[in-house]
């Protein structure tokens, strides 16, 4: 089902020309631009594979990093859907565990990749991403961006809400804007952006630096650089519970992907687990779009999102209980009942407090962890800091690894806010700038400028746990 009307979004300005894919031999209507699964979401089809033991798989966290939307397309396996755009006439087909290769299918060779050189390699075209690239051609730097989305603008792309902070910092104006603005702002600079490529391998070559990218599933690049910084955002986290795997379970930023990115609803009836600052503002952006939210679980014994946002959505009616988790997901092929329980001090269910809630959606609003795959290959020393959610890359205050020339922003030097990405793809964008000698005292001040607008954004109640976190990670 689509959304028709949306009191921030029209929808009908972002839909493509109109076009059918086939579907197990069945024609679903579909719009340029729009991923496979989101299209067959839209049309009410929730299962996209089984696992060789045959368990349903459905979407998890719509950006390509989990396996979750694995179809075959076009006779093709393993194929990432969430990702991967429809065309007129594409075949689709569920996946059933492991399946070959077609006998006429012939994997380019990476003898025949396409070669392309710049100063600085941005990896990841999210905030932290966009604002290193254009922070580094600022100062002269030939920037190559590649990003494996099909537009960028990452995590802001669904974010309707309205940011916190200062005018300088995009106060008072929505994420989806602040993409649109950021992306104005790397084509006034020419910036070289590969989308929908995705970057597979991160090596020393010589004084270089080179990047191995599948384009489009089918074309081999290779981006060569003098240094590179990696802004490949987070991962979805997932909690163990009976059924988790369900189709229906989904990350919360594939609720927002389908809702605020291509106008799709995710479900009727929604039980978010997190009340953090994600699943409250999910909460009232499920309810803009008509969903029903029936309740706000969190294991802790208090909210961890801000007051105002949980407030408006209780305002809206929708209870938010402390002190719960949620035991399992019911259904057969896909959720139609969450089973929910108190906890007591020592996190285990109280017997006979469980609460049947009958929902055809649980979104995991628990937090995310930064993706550092592509910096632990090269060799990046990581550590583990659970205030930053989980295994980060040790770096200095120019964002620097502990690989020379390769510098880290946003998501994956830490879990933070997008505020504070832009501000971390800044000083990154800049030091690679300076290192590959594009830049001069100018960049050295602006850096300053940044770093004290951090520090002054981290000043808030949210700050301490972060700069906690830091002291752990930050090479002296």
């Amino acid at each position: 089902m689509r959304i028709k009307e949306h009191p921030v979004i029209d929808f009908s300005k972002k839909k493509g020309r109109k076009v059918t894919i086939y579907f197990e031999g069945k024609p679903i209507e579909a719009y340029e631009g729009e991923p496979i699964a989101e299209a067959l979401h839209a049309a009410g089809i929730r299962v996209l594979n089984y696992t060789p033991r045959g368990r349903p798989r459905g979407l998890f966290c719509a950006i390509g990093k989990c396996s979750s939307c694995l179809m075959k397309v076009n006779g093709v396996p393993n194929v990432r859907t969430c990702i991967t755009l429809v065309e007129d006439g594409m075949r689709v087909e569920r996946q059933r565990g492991l399946e070959p290769l077609p006998q006429d299918y012939h994997p380019p060779k990476w003898k025949d990749a396409t070669k392309t050189e710049g100063d600085v390699i941005i990896i990841g075209g999210g905030p932290a991403g966009m604002m290193a690239a254009i922070s580094a051609a600022d100062h002269g730097a030939e920037v190559i961006l590649i990003d494996e989305q099909p537009m960028l603008g990452g995590q802001l792309v669904k974010q309707t809400h309205k940011f916190f902070g200062k005018r300088q910092q995009f106060a008072g104006v929505r994420g989806t804007k602040i993409a649109e603005i950021l992306k104005e702002e790397i084509e006034k600079r020419r910036i070289k952006v590969f989308s929908r490529t995705s970057a597979v391998g991160l090596f020393q070559d010589g004084d270089k630096k080179m990047v191995s990218a599948v384009r489009n599933n089918k074309e081999l690049l290779e981006f060569y650089g003098k240094a590179v910084v990696v802004a490949t955002g987070a991962l979805e986290k997932m909690i163990p519970f009976e059924n988790n795997d369900l189709p229906g379970v989904y990350g919360a930023g594939a609720i927002q992907t389908l809702m605020n990115t291509y106008g799709i609803m995710p479900g009727k009836r929604v039980l978010i687990v997190g009340a953090g600052n994600v699943g409250v503002i999910l909460a009232y952006q499920l309810i803009q779009a008509g969903v029903k939210v029936v309740a706000i679980i969190e294991a802790m014994p208090k909210i961890g999102g801000y007051f105002v946002h949980a407030a408006k959505v209780r305002r809206l009616g929708v209870p938010i209980l402390t002190r719960h988790t949620i035991l399992r997901a019911e259904g057969r092929d896909k959720v139609e009942r969450a089973i929910v329980a108190k906890i007591d001090e020592n996190w285990k269910p109280i017997p006979g407090t469980e609460k049947v809630y009958n929902v055809d959606i649980v979104a995991l609003a628990v937090g995310l962890r930064p993706s550092i795959e592509l910096l632990h290959q090269v060799g990046a020393q990581t550590t583990y800091v659970r205030e930053l959610g989980g295994y980060v890359v040790r770096h200095d205050d120019m964002m620097q690894t502990t690989v020379k020339d390769i510098f880290v922003a946003g998501d994956s030097s830490g879990i933070e806010e997008a505020t504070t990405a832009m501000l971390e793809g800044k000083i990154a964008g800049l030091a690679a700038a300076l290192r590959v000698g594009k830049a001069d005292l100018r960049a050295v001040n602006e850096v300053k400028k940044a770093h004290e607008e951090l520090m002054e954004f981290r000043s808030g109640p949210f700050g301490a746990r972060i700069l906690e976190g830091l002291e752990k990670v930050m090479i002296k």
